[in-house]
């Protein structure tokens, strides 16, 4: 398992931060690094910042006394978002090493102090500890088995509140779903705002990770399903929550 913590000091010249950005390979999370962009020319522009944007207020700007877990940190971003916010720690997992060794050299070069372990959302366990806030941003539609991972961070490491968000395709609207339905019952999956779960059998967007990609219904109803109770939708994919005990 691999566990590693950025603290080596901010030394480097810009330019020796642009030769080290371009040997760690192709970056998803566009990072200012000194003034280096790490994905200047992403397909979505300036991601992540321009969601972090849409969504940042909804979070304390002090989160001082609190711990934090990013699941899927990918390059970085959203950990060392948490850390300049005060968080006393702040731990981001991800399955990757090639997105974990940069997430390490960008949370140097921003000086910020944080955790990062290579661990499967699948094998949260084995963590053994809760935090006050779990981020889980732009990782759903990557599992294979995404209602089992919801499961897994109800059960194993949220502790209260879970910021989520998830690419999601079809219809914005929400149907009113009764508690129960007759066999016979069919029309209700047919309308528009029926919590829906599009499985991705080949790629989409070039992406052969890309497996399930919800509508909004069914990104709530999956929430409520494994214990997490909807506290407020800021903007379309993201969803604040706490969990229900």
């Amino acid at each position: 398992m691999k566990n590693v913590t950025s603290t080596l000091p901010n030394v480097l010249t810009q330019d020796e931060i642009q030769l080290r950005v371009k040997q760690l390979g192709k970056w998803f999370h566009n990072l200012d690094l000194k003034g280096v962009s790490t994905a200047p020319d992403h397909f979505l522009g300036d991601y992540p910042r321009i969601k972090w944007q849409s969504i940042a207020d909804i979070l304390p700007r002090n989160l001082s006394g609190k711990t934090v877990l990013d699941i899927g940190c990918n390059a970085g971003f959203y950990s060392i978002e948490m850390k300049r916010r005060g968080a006393d720690r702040v731990l981001g997992i991800d399955h990757d090493d090639c997105y974990l060794d940069q997430a390490k050299f960008a949370a140097e070069v921003c000086g910020v102090d944080v955790e990062f372990q290579k661990l499967s959302v699948y094998d949260l366990g084995q963590l053994g500890e809760k935090f006050d806030l779990v981020l889980f941003m732009g990782v759903l539609y990557h599992l294979r088995h995404p209602l089992l991972a919801l499961d897994l961070i109800y059960e194993h490491v949220a502790k209260d509140v879970l910021l989520f968000q998830s690419m999601q395709r079809g219809s914005n609207t929400i149907e009113p779903i009764k508690d129960n339905y007759s066999f016979w019952e069919t029309e209700v999956f047919n309308a528009p705002g029926y919590p829906i779960l599009h499985f991705v059998e080949k790629k989409y967007a070039n992406d052969a990770t890309n497996w399930w990609i919800p509508n909004c219904a069914c990104s709530e109803a999956m929430l409520r399903s494994a214990g997490f109770e909807i506290v407020e939708h800021p903007e379309a994919e993201t969803f604040v929550c706490r969990r229900k005990q």
